[in-house]
């Protein structure tokens, strides 16, 4: 399947969106996060600082983190508005207070460390995938103690990581076609086999508990039931070299992902009910939209990497019809 002519992108409009430059050129915007004020916040990679935004004013602030390049990967936002995030190239997991600025930092253990994307858990603990380390890893914020575990597969490459209702992780094995789930007890690690060839990058978890990837090698979107291990696809409407990457599922079921591979960058709409697309292009280009985020009042948050941008994007009501 062919990408959609430009026109056919422009007339579908599933959302409008808002973007905001960020204030230090070059920040290298990576994933972003909800907190539970409604700000947006994001990490800025090669800036080696933290950004929050205040959607309504379009106020921002940055945090310099206190280690020289950090490289701030993925951060979460938890009930007390503590900022948690990964230091992809430092090896630990730190913790912002934006009231103080003050940041605590947890080491990972082992000689090769590189914390990627982390995830909250009902219980407080941050969890977290490595991706050259092949390891899943938790910690205990009371206690301090950090886990870590191998990931079955070698070179599984573990990226893309969600935790359902129950509590129970889930992440994206990029170097294979796998998705795999964690005890969230004793951390033992059960895989779930895709399609040969599927590359899972980024998933969400639907309140049903079924698991949406972006298949970034093969230019689909999948859904996983992880009790039959049952895998539904359906091609992405930019074809094969799409690159499907960032995700996420909005309160009312629909999937909305961004594809990197085609210029402008899309944000796509699915409708599992339909099993309709909707599709529009990405004002800036998007620059590679890594990751994205659902807020509990409806809207998706965007880190626009290349263009040094965050972005805000309103769904429509209803999209139109292809």
């Amino acid at each position: 399947m062919g990408p959609l002519p430009l026109l056919a992108l422009l007339a579908l409009a599933p959302a409008s969106i808002r973007e905001f430059d960020l204030p230090t050129s070059d920040a290298r915007p990576h994933d972003p996060a909800v907190a539970p004020d409604g700000s947006l916040w994001a990490t800025e990679q090669k800036a080696n600082k933290l950004l929050r935004l205040d959607p309504a004013s379009g106020q921002m602030r940055e945090y310099p983190l206190r280690t020289p390049d950090s490289g701030p990967h993925g951060l979460v936002v938890d009930r007390e508005g503590r900022v948690w995030f990964t230091a992809n190239y430092k090896g630990y997991v730190g913790r912002l207070d934006p009231g103080t600025g003050k940041v605590d930092e947890f080491p990972v253990p082992g000689s090769k460390t590189d914390p990627h994307t982390p995830a909250l858990d009902g219980r407080g603990r941050v969890w977290f995938t490595m991706q050259e380390a092949n390891k899943v890893g938790r910690l205990d914020p009371r206690s301090g103690k950090m886990e870590v575990r191998d990931v079955p597969t070698r070179g599984a490459k573990p990226y893309g990581l969600e935790i359902d209702a129950k509590g129970v992780p889930v992440f994206c094995e990029f170097g294979s076609n796998k998705l795999a789930s964690v005890d969230p007890e004793t951390m033992a690690i059960k895989e779930h086999v895709l399609p040969e060839g599927a590359r899972p990058r980024r998933l969400a978890i639907a309140a049903d508990g079924g698991v949406w990837y972006s298949d970034y090698a093969r230019g689909y979107l999948g859904r996983l039931d992880r009790s039959t291990d049952k895998v539904e696809e359906w091609p992405s409407p930019g074809g094969r070299s799409s690159r499907p990457y960032g995700i996420a599922i909005l309160r009312d079921g629909s999937v909305w992902y961004s594809e990197s591979g085609v210029s402008p960058n899309t944000l796509i709409r699915f409708d599992p009910r339909t099993k309709q697309f909707a599709s529009m292009p990405i004002p800036s280009g998007g620059g590679v939209v890594r990751n994205m985020v659902a807020t509990p009042a409806g809207q998706l948050y965007l880190a626009c990497s290349g263009v040094n941008k965050v972005a805000v994007a309103a769904p429509a009501a209803e999209p139109r019809k292809q």
